[in-house]
């Protein structure tokens, strides 16, 4: 079990995470701390706070609080002792740090022009877990073959958000690269992959460098915007396949058009629990009426059980299958 993570929290806040059970602990997705109010767990899709002692309550009042203290240590800790170097990230309302986790920051705004321009008084946190879990594609990715083409069609993952859209996608690039996953009873070879990583999660990278498996043969544009990162995947690396992360903006869906018409497969998510609710987002509708994805993976969870439907560009059903891997964990 890898707790690597667990260094982002001040060791207050450290010594009561490290009292929990450990099948409890190893399945943390977030961990939400807000200054003088209670702290929060979701594992598994289940809420708990946590008393001083790190002891598992639904009830308030029993939570341990927070403190400044707490708050400010945990700030100076995630931004590496030099926060007025992160205020690009701060405009967006999160840090992503080394090992791919993801920290979202709640405060005061501070705008210029009608705009956010930094975030000051940071109070609130949620720190998102990433995970890598080997074998979370195994179910899907056999029906993303185009087999008489030798290919990878065209997909969009869809999901509302915590449900393992990124999980997911790391494991489709890492199969992808590597080849040799069964695909009936062939074996196909490995691809080369390209990754655009705006928010530095599915790679996880630091300093250029992969710290998640993404496989022998995926190039990783990290830190870039989605639509132009894709281009200048498209003219600099010649990608196989095209992996990104919660496309959303018109630029987005034009950079997506783009590839397509260059002959690169594209995989890509976005937010959403159907393909219905795409069609009400101008910025993607389009991509739906034209029949741009060949395929629609709309992932769904209860608890912590997860399952995934398949649609065809027609939005036809394929296929409702459990996800991630045999007698594992599924998505995170």
């Amino acid at each position: 079990m890898t707790l690597n993570w667990l260094g982002l929290f001040p060791e207050s806040v450290k010594r009561m995470l490290l009292n929990l059970p450990s099948e409890l602990l190893e399945h943390v997705e977030e961990v939400r701390i807000r200054e003088e109010r209670p702290l929060e767990i979701n594992s598994q899709g289940r809420y708990h706070f946590l008393d001083r002692n790190g002891g598992l309550t639904l009830r308030p009042e029993e939570a341990y609080k927070p403190t400044r203290e707490d708050t400010h240590r945990l700030l100076d800790l995630i931004s590496n002792h030099s926060l007025y170097t992160m205020e690009e990230e701060l405009r967006k309302g999160f840090i992503t740090i080394p090992g791919g986790h993801r920290v979202g920051l709640a405060g005061r705004t501070v705008l210029s022009g009608g705009k956010v321009e930094h975030i000051r008084d940071i109070s609130g946190f949620n720190v998102r877990i990433a995970k890598e879990i080997r074998g979370a594609a195994d179910e899907m990715l056999p029906h993303l073959l185009d087999r008489k083409r030798k290919r990878v069609m065209h997909t969009l993952i869809l999901s509302p958000p915590q449900h393992g859209k990124t999980t997911l996608l790391r494991d489709l690039a890492r199969q992808i690269s590597y080849g040799q996953w069964g695909a009936g009873t062939v074996r196909w070879p490995g691809m080369k992959v390209g990754i655009v990583d705006e928010r530095s999660e599915i790679a996880g990278c630091q300093r250029g460098v992969p710290g998640f498996d993404v496989g022998p043969r995926t190039d990783v544009l990290d830190g870039c915007p989605k639509a132009e990162g894709m281009m200048m995947m498209i003219r600099s690396m010649s990608p196989d396949v095209l992996i990104v992360d919660e496309i959303g903006r018109a630029e987005d869906a034009e950079a997506v058009v783009e590839a397509l018409h260059a002959g690169i497969s594209v995989i890509a998510t976005a937010h959403g629990s159907s393909v219905q609710d795409m069609r009400g987002r101008p910025a993607l509708s389009g991509l739906i009426e034209n029949r741009m994805f060949e395929m629609y993976a709309v992932l769904s969870r209860t608890g912590d059980a997860r399952s995934f439907k398949l649609y065809d560009g027609g939005q036809r059903t394929l296929q409702s299958a459990p996800s991630g891997p045999p007698g594992g964990d599924a998505y995170a």
